[in-house]
Protein backbone atom coordinates (compact mmCIF):
# COMPACT_ATOMS: atom_id res chain seq x y z
CA UNK A 1 0.00 0.00 0.00
CA UNK A 2 2.26 2.79 -1.33
CA UNK A 3 1.25 5.86 -3.41
CA UNK A 4 2.70 8.77 -5.38
CA UNK A 5 1.48 11.99 -6.28
CA UNK A 6 -0.73 11.81 -8.99
CA UNK A 7 0.29 15.06 -10.15
CA UNK A 8 2.92 17.32 -9.47
CA UNK A 9 1.91 21.13 -9.18
CA UNK A 10 4.67 24.23 -8.99
CA UNK A 11 3.30 27.15 -7.93
CA UNK A 12 4.69 30.39 -6.47
CA UNK A 13 5.53 34.00 -7.19
CA UNK A 14 6.67 35.43 -11.00
CA UNK A 15 10.27 34.93 -11.36
CA UNK A 16 10.37 32.27 -8.79
CA UNK A 17 11.15 29.48 -11.09
CA UNK A 18 8.44 27.53 -12.05
CA UNK A 19 8.80 26.77 -15.62
CA UNK A 20 12.10 26.30 -15.76
CA UNK A 21 11.96 24.17 -12.25
CA UNK A 22 8.96 22.47 -13.90
CA UNK A 23 10.52 21.20 -16.84
CA UNK A 24 13.78 19.82 -15.44
CA UNK A 25 11.39 17.75 -12.91
CA UNK A 26 9.27 16.82 -15.42
CA UNK A 27 12.39 15.12 -16.98
CA UNK A 28 13.66 13.44 -14.09
CA UNK A 29 10.29 11.97 -13.13
CA UNK A 30 9.48 11.00 -16.94
CA UNK A 31 6.26 12.88 -17.06
CA UNK A 32 4.45 15.27 -19.31
CA UNK A 33 4.87 18.73 -18.80
CA UNK A 34 2.15 21.43 -19.01
CA UNK A 35 2.89 24.89 -18.43
CA UNK A 36 -0.09 26.37 -17.80
CA UNK A 37 0.93 30.10 -19.24
CA UNK A 38 1.93 28.40 -22.22
CA UNK A 39 -1.57 26.79 -22.94
CA UNK A 40 -3.30 29.46 -21.97
CA UNK A 41 -1.63 31.97 -24.65
CA UNK A 42 -1.80 29.29 -27.26
CA UNK A 43 -5.50 28.60 -26.88
CA UNK A 44 -6.17 32.62 -26.43
CA UNK A 45 -3.86 33.13 -29.45
CA UNK A 46 -1.74 36.17 -28.41
CA UNK A 47 0.45 36.98 -25.42
CA UNK A 48 -0.66 37.76 -21.67
CA UNK A 49 -0.10 41.21 -21.66
CA UNK A 50 -2.66 41.04 -24.99
CA UNK A 51 -5.19 39.30 -22.93
CA UNK A 52 -5.55 41.48 -20.10
CA UNK A 53 -5.15 44.43 -22.32
CA UNK A 54 -7.63 43.37 -24.93
CA UNK A 55 -10.17 41.21 -22.64
CA UNK A 56 -8.86 42.02 -19.12
CA UNK A 57 -7.41 40.25 -15.97
CA UNK A 58 -11.23 38.85 -15.57
CA UNK A 59 -11.21 37.12 -18.95
CA UNK A 60 -7.32 36.04 -18.24
CA UNK A 61 -8.73 34.32 -15.13
CA UNK A 62 -11.28 32.47 -16.50
CA UNK A 63 -9.17 30.95 -18.90
CA UNK A 64 -7.39 29.92 -15.95
CA UNK A 65 -9.89 28.61 -13.51
CA UNK A 66 -10.81 26.53 -16.81
CA UNK A 67 -7.32 24.68 -17.17
CA UNK A 68 -7.34 23.82 -13.76
CA UNK A 69 -10.10 22.17 -13.62
CA UNK A 70 -9.26 20.59 -16.89
CA UNK A 71 -5.34 19.77 -15.07
CA UNK A 72 -7.36 18.32 -11.84
CA UNK A 73 -8.73 15.57 -13.69
CA UNK A 74 -5.55 14.04 -15.30
CA UNK A 75 -2.87 12.21 -13.85
CA UNK A 76 0.97 11.59 -13.76
CA UNK A 77 1.98 15.30 -14.71
CA UNK A 78 4.19 17.37 -14.14
CA UNK A 79 2.30 21.38 -13.90
CA UNK A 80 4.02 25.16 -13.47
CA UNK A 81 0.71 27.56 -12.85
CA UNK A 82 0.95 31.49 -13.18
CA UNK A 83 2.09 33.37 -10.61
CA UNK A 84 -1.76 34.15 -9.09
CA UNK A 85 -3.32 30.92 -10.47
CA UNK A 86 -3.48 29.29 -6.49
CA UNK A 87 -4.62 32.52 -5.29
CA UNK A 88 -8.07 31.59 -6.03
CA UNK A 89 -9.30 28.68 -3.34
CA UNK A 90 -11.40 26.77 -6.07
CA UNK A 91 -8.10 26.57 -8.40
CA UNK A 92 -6.60 24.98 -5.11
CA UNK A 93 -8.49 22.58 -4.51
CA UNK A 94 -8.71 21.57 -8.52
CA UNK A 95 -5.23 20.90 -8.84
CA UNK A 96 -3.92 20.18 -4.81
CA UNK A 97 -6.36 17.59 -3.82
CA UNK A 98 -4.82 14.76 -6.88
CA UNK A 99 -1.34 16.36 -6.24
CA UNK A 100 1.44 16.94 -4.27
CA UNK A 101 1.33 20.80 -4.48
CA UNK A 102 5.29 22.77 -3.91
CA UNK A 103 5.49 26.85 -4.02
CA UNK A 104 8.29 28.29 -4.81
CA UNK A 105 10.10 31.61 -2.90
CA UNK A 106 12.48 33.86 -3.41
CA UNK A 107 14.09 36.56 -0.96
CA UNK A 108 12.60 40.24 -1.98
CA UNK A 109 16.10 41.09 -3.35
CA UNK A 110 16.92 38.13 -5.32
CA UNK A 111 13.10 38.71 -6.88
CA UNK A 112 13.86 41.70 -7.65
CA UNK A 113 17.04 41.38 -9.53
CA UNK A 114 14.82 38.65 -11.69
CA UNK A 115 12.21 40.70 -12.55
CA UNK A 116 14.14 43.06 -14.12
CA UNK A 117 11.85 45.94 -15.76
CA UNK A 118 8.92 44.14 -15.36
CA UNK A 119 7.63 45.26 -18.35
CA UNK A 120 6.20 41.95 -19.73
CA UNK A 121 4.25 41.50 -16.67
CA UNK A 122 1.01 43.39 -16.59
CA UNK A 123 0.45 42.75 -13.04
CA UNK A 124 3.45 44.63 -12.12
CA UNK A 125 2.74 47.54 -14.70
CA UNK A 126 3.65 51.16 -12.86
CA UNK A 127 6.54 53.30 -12.02
CA UNK A 128 7.52 51.55 -8.23
CA UNK A 129 8.81 47.94 -8.92
CA UNK A 130 9.53 47.40 -5.54
CA UNK A 131 6.69 49.24 -4.31
CA UNK A 132 4.36 47.44 -6.76
CA UNK A 133 6.18 43.86 -6.27
CA UNK A 134 5.89 44.55 -2.59
CA UNK A 135 2.31 45.00 -2.67
CA UNK A 136 1.43 41.92 -4.66
CA UNK A 137 3.84 39.69 -2.81
CA UNK A 138 1.73 41.04 0.24
CA UNK A 139 -1.67 40.19 -1.32
CA UNK A 140 -1.14 36.87 -2.45
CA UNK A 141 1.13 35.53 0.65
CA UNK A 142 -2.02 33.97 2.48
CA UNK A 143 -2.36 32.07 -0.72
CA UNK A 144 0.71 30.84 -0.67
CA UNK A 145 0.40 29.82 2.79
CA UNK A 146 -2.23 27.23 2.12
CA UNK A 147 0.14 25.59 -0.46
CA UNK A 148 1.69 22.44 2.25
CA UNK A 149 5.39 22.76 0.48
CA UNK A 150 7.56 25.46 0.42
CA UNK A 151 11.09 25.95 -0.84
CA UNK A 152 13.56 28.65 -1.70
CA UNK A 153 15.23 29.55 -4.79
CA UNK A 154 17.28 32.43 -4.21
CA UNK A 155 20.35 31.30 -4.26
CA UNK A 156 19.89 27.54 -5.27
CA UNK A 157 19.87 26.53 -9.05
CA UNK A 158 17.25 25.69 -11.03
CA UNK A 159 18.89 21.57 -11.02
CA UNK A 160 18.94 22.03 -6.87
CA UNK A 161 15.54 23.58 -6.69
CA UNK A 162 14.35 20.51 -9.29
CA UNK A 163 16.37 18.06 -6.82
CA UNK A 164 14.50 19.11 -4.11
CA UNK A 165 10.88 18.89 -5.85
CA UNK A 166 11.87 15.70 -6.79
CA UNK A 167 12.89 14.08 -3.38
CA UNK A 168 9.75 15.81 -1.86
CA UNK A 169 7.71 13.53 -4.74
CA UNK A 170 9.86 10.63 -4.50
CA UNK A 171 9.87 10.82 -0.73
CA UNK A 172 6.25 10.15 0.03
CA UNK A 173 5.34 13.89 0.55
CA UNK A 174 1.76 14.40 1.83
CA UNK A 175 -0.45 16.88 3.75
CA UNK A 176 -3.34 17.22 5.47
CA UNK A 177 -5.29 20.19 7.20
CA UNK A 178 -6.20 20.31 10.57
CA UNK A 179 -9.16 22.76 10.17
CA UNK A 180 -11.37 23.93 13.25
CA UNK A 181 -13.19 26.87 14.13
CA UNK A 182 -10.52 30.19 12.91
CA UNK A 183 -7.69 27.90 13.44
CA UNK A 184 -6.33 26.06 10.83
CA UNK A 185 -2.31 24.09 10.37
CA UNK A 186 -0.84 21.97 7.87
CA UNK A 187 0.30 18.54 9.18
CA UNK A 188 3.01 17.92 6.56
CA UNK A 189 4.50 13.60 6.18
CA UNK A 190 7.29 12.72 4.22
CA UNK A 191 11.28 11.84 3.90
CA UNK A 192 13.59 15.15 3.59
CA UNK A 193 10.99 17.81 5.30
CA UNK A 194 13.37 19.26 7.77
CA UNK A 195 15.13 21.70 5.17
CA UNK A 196 12.25 22.94 4.38
CA UNK A 197 11.69 24.07 8.01
CA UNK A 198 13.15 27.53 7.50
CA UNK A 199 10.84 28.09 4.12
CA UNK A 200 8.05 27.32 5.74
CA UNK A 201 8.83 29.43 8.73
CA UNK A 202 9.30 32.69 6.38
CA UNK A 203 6.40 32.31 4.52
CA UNK A 204 4.33 32.62 7.72
CA UNK A 205 6.23 35.43 8.70
CA UNK A 206 8.18 35.10 11.65
CA UNK A 207 11.05 36.82 13.30
CA UNK A 208 14.41 36.07 13.50
CA UNK A 209 14.66 34.49 17.13
CA UNK A 210 13.53 30.77 16.73
CA UNK A 211 13.64 28.46 19.77
CA UNK A 212 14.58 24.71 18.64
CA UNK A 213 13.82 23.01 22.13
CA UNK A 214 15.06 19.15 21.52
CA UNK A 215 16.96 16.57 24.75
CA UNK A 216 19.99 14.76 25.09
CA UNK A 217 19.20 11.72 22.14
CA UNK A 218 17.13 13.39 19.59
CA UNK A 219 19.36 16.66 19.63
CA UNK A 220 22.64 15.43 18.68
CA UNK A 221 20.68 13.45 15.52
CA UNK A 222 18.83 16.07 13.66
CA UNK A 223 19.40 19.63 15.66
CA UNK A 224 22.18 20.77 13.62
CA UNK A 225 20.63 20.13 10.18
CA UNK A 226 17.44 21.93 11.49
CA UNK A 227 19.36 24.97 12.54
CA UNK A 228 21.05 24.93 9.29
CA UNK A 229 17.88 25.21 7.13
CA UNK A 230 16.81 27.87 9.46
CA UNK A 231 19.82 29.98 9.22
CA UNK A 232 19.72 29.71 5.34
CA UNK A 233 16.14 30.85 5.54
CA UNK A 234 17.21 34.12 7.61
CA UNK A 235 16.34 33.38 11.00
CA UNK A 236 18.86 33.56 14.21
CA UNK A 237 17.51 30.19 16.03
CA UNK A 238 19.07 28.62 19.62
CA UNK A 239 18.75 25.24 20.66
CA UNK A 240 17.68 24.26 24.24
CA UNK A 241 17.98 20.03 24.94
CA UNK A 242 15.97 19.08 27.82
CA UNK A 243 17.28 15.65 29.72
CA UNK A 244 15.42 12.44 27.98
CA UNK A 245 12.41 10.33 29.31
CA UNK A 246 9.09 10.88 30.79
CA UNK A 247 10.64 11.50 34.37
CA UNK A 248 12.07 14.65 33.35
CA UNK A 249 8.61 16.34 31.87
CA UNK A 250 7.78 18.64 35.01
CA UNK A 251 6.82 21.71 35.93
CA UNK A 252 10.56 22.52 36.76
CA UNK A 253 12.37 21.82 33.82
CA UNK A 254 9.32 23.87 31.91
CA UNK A 255 10.37 26.60 34.25
CA UNK A 256 14.19 26.05 32.83
CA UNK A 257 12.82 26.46 29.17
CA UNK A 258 11.13 29.72 30.08
CA UNK A 259 13.86 31.08 31.67
CA UNK A 260 16.27 29.76 28.16
CA UNK A 261 13.54 32.19 25.89
CA UNK A 262 14.00 35.04 28.04
CA UNK A 263 17.55 34.97 28.03
CA UNK A 264 17.91 34.53 24.18
CA UNK A 265 15.36 37.31 23.44
CA UNK A 266 12.36 35.10 21.82
CA UNK A 267 9.29 37.17 22.35
CA UNK A 268 5.66 36.80 20.48
CA UNK A 269 7.10 37.78 17.05
CA UNK A 270 9.02 34.16 16.81
CA UNK A 271 8.21 30.63 17.61
CA UNK A 272 8.89 27.76 18.95
CA UNK A 273 10.25 24.41 17.37
CA UNK A 274 8.96 21.25 19.18
CA UNK A 275 11.65 18.78 17.76
CA UNK A 276 11.25 15.22 19.44
CA UNK A 277 9.50 12.53 20.50
CA UNK A 278 6.01 12.84 22.54
CA UNK A 279 7.52 14.41 25.57
CA UNK A 280 9.39 16.98 23.92
CA UNK A 281 6.46 18.03 22.19
CA UNK A 282 4.73 18.03 25.14
CA UNK A 283 6.22 19.91 27.21
CA UNK A 284 7.92 22.64 24.72
CA UNK A 285 4.12 22.88 23.59
CA UNK A 286 3.12 23.53 27.40
CA UNK A 287 6.35 26.27 27.42
CA UNK A 288 4.76 27.48 24.20
CA UNK A 289 1.39 28.02 25.33
CA UNK A 290 2.21 29.85 28.46
CA UNK A 291 5.52 31.80 27.70
CA UNK A 292 3.96 35.39 27.08
CA UNK A 293 1.00 33.85 26.97
CA UNK A 294 1.58 32.56 24.00
CA UNK A 295 4.03 32.20 21.12
CA UNK A 296 3.72 30.39 18.17
CA UNK A 297 4.42 26.55 18.24
CA UNK A 298 5.99 24.04 15.73
CA UNK A 299 5.84 20.19 16.08
CA UNK A 300 8.58 18.88 14.23
CA UNK A 301 7.95 14.95 15.73
CA UNK A 302 10.51 12.59 15.16
CA UNK A 303 9.00 9.52 16.98
CA UNK A 304 6.66 7.21 15.14
CA UNK A 305 4.37 7.76 18.51
CA UNK A 306 4.32 11.56 18.33
CA UNK A 307 4.05 12.30 14.46
CA UNK A 308 0.66 9.97 14.89
CA UNK A 309 -0.29 11.19 18.49
CA UNK A 310 1.63 13.79 20.10
CA UNK A 311 2.29 16.61 18.06
CA UNK A 312 -1.66 16.73 16.44
CA UNK A 313 -4.36 18.40 18.24
CA UNK A 314 -3.11 20.73 20.18
CA UNK A 315 -2.96 18.96 24.07
CA UNK A 316 -0.10 19.82 25.73
CA UNK A 317 1.18 18.96 28.94
CA UNK A 318 3.47 17.96 32.08
CA UNK A 319 3.23 15.11 34.58
CA UNK A 320 2.75 15.53 38.58
CA UNK A 321 3.38 12.33 41.11
CA UNK A 322 -0.42 11.86 41.26
CA UNK A 323 -0.91 11.35 37.14
CA UNK A 324 0.28 11.83 33.86
CA UNK A 325 -0.33 14.80 31.75
CA UNK A 326 -2.54 16.31 34.89
CA UNK A 327 -1.48 19.86 34.11
CA UNK A 328 -1.98 20.94 30.60
CA UNK A 329 -3.82 23.17 27.99
CA UNK A 330 -5.22 22.85 24.32
CA UNK A 331 -2.59 24.97 22.43
CA UNK A 332 -2.74 24.63 18.43
CA UNK A 333 0.56 24.17 16.63
CA UNK A 334 0.78 26.52 13.84
CA UNK A 335 2.61 23.41 11.35
CA UNK A 336 3.74 19.96 11.92
CA UNK A 337 6.43 18.82 10.07
CA UNK A 338 7.44 14.85 10.36
CA UNK A 339 9.89 14.22 8.16
CA UNK A 340 9.90 10.44 8.27
CA UNK A 341 13.41 9.59 8.16
CA UNK A 342 13.85 9.98 11.37
CA UNK A 343 12.57 6.90 11.81
CA UNK A 344 15.58 4.86 10.76
CA UNK A 345 17.04 5.99 13.78
CA UNK A 346 14.03 4.71 15.85
CA UNK A 347 14.76 2.02 18.39
CA UNK A 348 12.37 -1.05 17.97
CA UNK A 349 10.78 -0.22 21.13
CA UNK A 350 9.73 3.30 20.06
CA UNK A 351 8.83 1.81 16.91
CA UNK A 352 6.31 -0.71 18.56
CA UNK A 353 5.35 2.30 20.67
CA UNK A 354 3.99 4.33 17.85
CA UNK A 355 2.59 1.17 16.18
CA UNK A 356 -0.05 0.32 18.87
CA UNK A 357 -1.33 4.57 18.43
CA UNK A 358 -1.47 3.63 14.89
CA UNK A 359 -3.38 0.70 14.93
CA UNK A 360 -5.54 2.12 17.64
CA UNK A 361 -6.65 4.40 14.85
CA UNK A 362 -7.60 1.71 12.81
CA UNK A 363 -9.61 0.34 15.87
CA UNK A 364 -11.32 3.81 16.01
CA UNK A 365 -12.10 4.45 13.25
CA UNK A 366 -10.35 3.00 9.89
CA UNK A 367 -11.34 -0.60 8.99
CA UNK A 368 -8.89 -0.62 6.07
CA UNK A 369 -6.06 0.41 7.93
CA UNK A 370 -6.41 -2.00 10.19
CA UNK A 371 -6.64 -4.83 8.16
CA UNK A 372 -3.54 -3.61 6.68
CA UNK A 373 -1.71 -5.04 10.06
CA UNK A 374 -3.94 -7.71 10.68
CA UNK A 375 -3.25 -9.80 7.61
CA UNK A 376 -0.14 -9.81 5.44
CA UNK A 377 3.40 -7.79 5.51
CA UNK A 378 2.93 -4.16 6.92
CA UNK A 379 1.89 -1.48 5.33
CA UNK A 380 3.86 1.55 3.86
CA UNK A 381 4.89 3.92 6.79
CA UNK A 382 3.86 7.14 5.69
CA UNK A 383 1.22 5.76 4.36
CA UNK A 384 -0.48 4.56 7.34
CA UNK A 385 1.01 7.50 8.98
CA UNK A 386 -1.02 9.71 7.03
CA UNK A 387 -4.49 7.27 7.63
CA UNK A 388 -3.65 7.48 11.12
CA UNK A 389 -3.44 11.19 11.51
CA UNK A 390 -6.41 11.36 9.28
CA UNK A 391 -8.57 9.17 11.95
CA UNK A 392 -7.35 12.17 14.68
CA UNK A 393 -7.91 15.29 12.37
CA UNK A 394 -11.73 14.31 12.19
CA UNK A 395 -12.29 14.04 15.62
CA UNK A 396 -10.47 16.66 16.90
CA UNK A 397 -11.86 19.22 14.28
CA UNK A 398 -15.43 18.34 15.10
CA UNK A 399 -14.17 18.06 19.39
CA UNK A 400 -10.82 20.70 19.64
CA UNK A 401 -11.92 20.77 23.41
CA UNK A 402 -12.61 16.67 24.55
CA UNK A 403 -15.79 17.67 25.50
CA UNK A 404 -17.63 14.45 23.57
CA UNK A 405 -16.25 12.68 20.82
CA UNK A 406 -12.51 13.10 21.05
CA UNK A 407 -12.49 11.10 24.11
CA UNK A 408 -12.64 8.44 21.57
CA UNK A 409 -9.21 8.72 20.67
CA UNK A 410 -8.47 7.85 24.29
CA UNK A 411 -8.97 4.14 23.60
CA UNK A 412 -6.81 2.00 26.12
CA UNK A 413 -5.19 5.35 27.79
CA UNK A 414 -7.06 5.05 30.91
CA UNK A 415 -6.00 1.61 31.57
CA UNK A 416 -2.59 2.46 29.50
CA UNK A 417 -1.95 5.75 31.94
CA UNK A 418 -2.93 3.82 35.07
CA UNK A 419 -0.02 1.07 34.25
CA UNK A 420 2.55 3.79 33.30
CA UNK A 421 2.31 5.18 37.20
CA UNK A 422 2.70 2.07 38.53
CA UNK A 423 5.72 1.59 36.47
CA UNK A 424 7.15 4.76 37.01
CA UNK A 425 6.27 5.94 33.63
CA UNK A 426 9.60 3.53 32.74
CA UNK A 427 7.09 1.87 30.53
CA UNK A 428 7.02 3.05 27.05
CA UNK A 429 3.41 4.93 26.12
CA UNK A 430 2.47 3.19 23.14
CA UNK A 431 3.28 -0.56 25.01
CA UNK A 432 0.80 0.61 27.97
CA UNK A 433 -1.57 1.41 25.55
CA UNK A 434 -1.21 -1.85 23.99
CA UNK A 435 -2.62 -3.67 26.92
CA UNK A 436 -4.98 -0.72 27.83
CA UNK A 437 -6.64 -1.87 24.26
CA UNK A 438 -6.98 -5.55 25.49
CA UNK A 439 -8.34 -4.82 28.57
CA UNK A 440 -10.69 -2.21 26.81
CA UNK A 441 -11.81 -4.69 24.53
CA UNK A 442 -11.86 -7.39 27.52
CA UNK A 443 -14.21 -5.39 29.24
CA UNK A 444 -16.36 -4.72 26.17
CA UNK A 445 -17.09 -8.36 25.87
CA UNK A 446 -18.22 -8.46 29.35
CA UNK A 447 -20.66 -6.03 29.06
CA UNK A 448 -21.64 -7.20 25.96
CA UNK A 449 -20.70 -4.04 23.60
CA UNK A 450 -17.96 -6.43 22.00
CA UNK A 451 -17.90 -9.75 20.40
CA UNK A 452 -15.30 -12.22 21.33
CA UNK A 453 -14.26 -12.63 17.46
CA UNK A 454 -13.53 -8.72 17.59
CA UNK A 455 -11.44 -9.06 21.30
CA UNK A 456 -9.76 -11.49 19.62
CA UNK A 457 -8.89 -9.30 16.39
CA UNK A 458 -7.18 -6.99 18.84
CA UNK A 459 -5.60 -8.75 20.47
CA UNK A 460 -4.22 -11.23 18.13
CA UNK A 461 -3.27 -8.18 15.61
CA UNK A 462 -1.52 -6.36 18.19
CA UNK A 463 0.23 -9.39 19.42
CA UNK A 464 1.54 -10.13 15.46
CA UNK A 465 3.48 -6.85 15.82
CA UNK A 466 5.80 -7.75 18.96
CA UNK A 467 3.14 -5.50 21.35
CA UNK A 468 2.28 -6.53 24.64
CA UNK A 469 -1.00 -7.64 25.15
CA UNK A 470 -0.86 -8.98 28.88
CA UNK A 471 0.21 -6.98 32.43
CA UNK A 472 1.15 -9.11 35.16
CA UNK A 473 3.62 -7.08 37.58
CA UNK A 474 0.74 -5.32 39.69
CA UNK A 475 -3.01 -6.47 40.31
CA UNK A 476 -6.08 -5.84 39.25
CA UNK A 477 -6.76 -3.70 42.25
CA UNK A 478 -3.58 -1.63 42.33
CA UNK A 479 -4.51 -0.84 38.28
CA UNK A 480 -8.41 0.36 39.44
CA UNK A 481 -6.37 2.36 42.22
CA UNK A 482 -3.88 3.74 39.93
CA UNK A 483 -7.10 4.44 37.61
CA UNK A 484 -8.28 7.17 40.36
CA UNK A 485 -6.60 10.07 38.98
CA UNK A 486 -7.22 9.72 35.39
CA UNK A 487 -8.45 12.82 33.53
CA UNK A 488 -11.14 11.12 31.70
CA UNK A 489 -12.68 11.01 35.20
CA UNK A 490 -16.40 12.14 35.72
CA UNK A 491 -16.80 12.76 39.43
CA UNK A 492 -16.81 9.53 41.15
CA UNK A 493 -17.25 7.39 37.78
CA UNK A 494 -14.72 6.41 34.93
CA UNK A 495 -14.87 7.63 31.74
CA UNK A 496 -13.82 4.11 29.47
CA UNK A 497 -13.77 3.61 25.52
CA UNK A 498 -15.19 0.28 24.30
CA UNK A 499 -14.44 -1.16 20.98
CA UNK A 500 -18.06 -2.01 19.96
CA UNK A 501 -16.99 -3.60 16.44
CA UNK A 502 -13.67 -3.08 14.45
CA UNK A 503 -14.04 0.83 13.20
CA UNK A 504 -16.27 1.72 15.54
CA UNK A 505 -16.02 2.26 19.39
CA UNK A 506 -18.48 4.21 22.12
CA UNK A 507 -17.72 6.16 25.58
CA UNK A 508 -19.09 4.74 28.57
CA UNK A 509 -19.20 6.36 31.66
CA UNK A 510 -20.93 3.76 34.04
CA UNK A 511 -18.61 0.73 34.15
CA UNK A 512 -18.76 -1.30 37.50
CA UNK A 513 -15.63 -1.41 39.10
CA UNK A 514 -16.50 -5.36 39.46
CA UNK A 515 -16.63 -5.74 35.99
CA UNK A 516 -13.30 -3.73 35.39
CA UNK A 517 -11.74 -5.84 37.87
CA UNK A 518 -12.60 -8.62 35.81
CA UNK A 519 -11.33 -7.51 32.79
CA UNK A 520 -7.89 -6.91 34.52
CA UNK A 521 -7.89 -9.71 35.61
CA UNK A 522 -8.26 -11.52 32.26
CA UNK A 523 -5.20 -9.98 30.76
CA UNK A 524 -2.45 -11.47 33.61
CA UNK A 525 -0.88 -13.58 32.02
Amino acid sequence: MTSHPENVIITGFMATGKSTVGRRVAAMLRRPFVDMDAVIVERAGMPIPEIFRREGEGRFRELEAQLCRELGKETNLVVATGGGAMVSEANRRALADRGLAICLGCRFDALLERLGSGISRPMLSGDDLSRRTRELLAERQPSYREIPFHIETADKTPDQVAMEVVALASGGARACWVRGGDHAYPVLVGAGLHRHLGALLAVRGYSAKVAVVSNDTVGPLYAGRLIDALVASGFSPFEVRLPDGEAHKTLGNVAWLYDAFAENGLDRSGAVVALGGGVVTDMAGFAAATYMRGVSLVMVPTSLLAMVDASVGGKVAVDRPQGKNLVGAFYQPALVVAGTDTLATLPDVRRRSGLAEIIKAGIIADRELFAAYESGPAPDLAWAIERAIAVKIRVVERDPYERGERATLNLGHTFGHAIERLEAFRLDHGLAVSMGMVAAAHLGELMGLCSEKTRRRVEETLARHGLPVAYGRHSPADILDAMGTDKKRRGDRLRLVIPREIGRVSIEDDVPEAMILRALERIRP
